[in-house]
This record gives structure tokens, sequence and C-alpha cells, in this order.
């Protein structure tokens, strides 16, 4: 099975654009190129061998990949039976140098290592393949690609205390409750505080215990609540609240109270909740 499948998601409601890819094919073998982005990949299923500065790469499941802007490589089945499978995106530079010093990163290695990592990733690129949120890519990808940074990269990390956490991240806080419906980016919040995006996510998750797209949720989850106590069904309440639709709002209730909207509607409806 040949398939190769591109979401567009934003970093951030008018950020920049960044192209994640799910890929699955048994014989294709791409021609030598190379992207204006990093490109970073997590093998899900098979075995790809990668020609890759005058070498071999050879990924299993779990691997990731990690490949330098302007330099050529190729990809391939890895034997005549299995295909390969995975998932990448592709980031540019500055997504990689937020929580390190010294300018963009170099990754000696392709080849890396990390299953922590690697499944995180894989979270993140299935989640926003499906429902590409811009908040939540901007919560969860510069956090991914910092941390790739500082665990593989030649870069040293970046000091991770930010003074005067607890008031930074309280200001995120309701600026993000008062704009649910259009949250502003990490990125323009972070400017007007006159820190690293890396920084104010950092913060944000010191002092609220998750990032900022997951608080941002949990409060739409409430605000959704009371509006299925007054009556409304599911469909109507998901952008009264800012979810992208019923699915994006069904999704995070039954994360949150453990019971799908629908559900919870006929319960309180029938006295039953």
């Amino acid at each position: 099975m040949e398939q190769a499948l591109w979401t567009r998601a934003r970093l951030g409601r008018c950020g920049p654009p960044l192209d994640l890819l799910t890929a699955r094919f048994d014989k294709h073998v791409y021609a030598p190129h190379a992207h204006d982005e990093f490109t970073v990949g997590v093998c899900v299923g098979g075995s790809e061998i990668i020609d890759y500065r005058g070498g071999h790469i050879r990924t299993g499941p779990g691997s990731i990949v990690v490949l330098a802007p302007g330099e050529m490589h190729t990809g391939g089945p890895g034997n005549s039976t299995d295909g390969y499978a995975y998932r990448a995106l592709y980031a540019g530079p500055a997504l990689l140098t937020d929580g390190v010093l010294g300018g963009v990163p170099h990754f000696r290695e392709p080849l890396i290592d990390d299953p922590e990592l690697a499944t995180a990733f894989r979270d993140a690129h299935t989640t926003l393949s499906t429902c590409p949120d811009p908040l939540e890519a901007e919560s969860r990808l510069p956090w991914l690609m910092t941390a790739l940074s500082r665990r593989h990269s030649t870069a040293r990390p970046a000091p991770d205390a930010v003074p005067g956490a607890h008031r930074i991240a309280l200001a995120v806080r309701d600026r993000l409750a008062d704009e649910l419906l259009a949250p502003p980016s990490l990125a323009d919040l972070a400017e007007g505080l006159d820190l690293s995006r890396y920084q104010l996510l950092r913060a944000f998750r010191t002092t609220m215990g998750v990032p900022p797209y997951a608080w941002l949720a949990q409060h739409r989850v409430h605000r959704a609540r009371a509006l299925l106590d007054a009556g409304l069904r599911p469909a109507e309440v998901a952008p009264l609240v800012g979810f992208a639709d019923q699915a994006h709002l069904t999704r995070w209730f039954r994360r949150v109270l453990g019971v799908t909207p629908a559900a919870y509607r006929n319960s309180v409806q029938d006295g039953r909740w």
C-alpha cells in the first residue's frame, strides 16, 4: 500500500505553517532531494534505508531520524517484504533553537534512540494530523523540538529558570480565558513579556501543571458543560466555546469528565447526573 497524507498545521493563530506527513510505502524509493527545513521523523512500521552524508541509515519502529536543512538524502524500503511507515514533520531551524544556546543545533548522529521522545512525537503528530489546532500545535511541537535539541544535538541548553514564572503563567492564563474563541499565539504573548516561547511554555507548565492548550481545553469543557446544562446540543456548543467541531469537543469532554457531551446532556435532562 502506497500512501502519503499531508496535513498543514499552524504554530499559533496566524502563525507560520508547519507540514506533517503520514506515509506508508511498500516499494517507493525517493529520488535524491533536500528540504529547506529540518526533517524530523519517527518510524512506525517496517524499515527504511536512507542514504545520507555518504552513508546509509536503517530505521526501525520507534527510531527517530533528524535530517538537516539542505542536505541531500534518499529513502526506500529496507527489505523486499515489509515496506516502511513513518510520521514526519518539517520544522524551520528557529523551532529547534528556542531552548538552546549557540544558534542552529547540529546533530552529529541522524539516527536517534529515545523511546520517550519518539512516543511523545508520534502522539503529537497523530493528534495534530487529525485536528491541527493552532494553540495545541504551538504548545506541543516547539516543546518537543527543544527537547530534541537539548538531548541530542551539540547545542548547550539555555538556562531553565524563568523569573516571575507564577505571575507570567497567570497572565497567560487570563489572556487565554478572555480570548478562548480565538486565543493569541504563544509567540506573540512571549514577545510581549520579553521571553522566548520556550520560557513562556516552561513558566506555564511549571505553574499550571499542564501546557497552555490543555489548560484552555479544560476551561472550554467547563464552559461547554454550563451550556449543555442550559439545554444546548453538543453541535451548538462546540463553536460557542472555541472547539473546532463536535468531535473536538467530544474528545476533550470525555478526557476531562469521562463521558461524552451527548451522554452528559441526556443525563442532566433525565435528572440522573
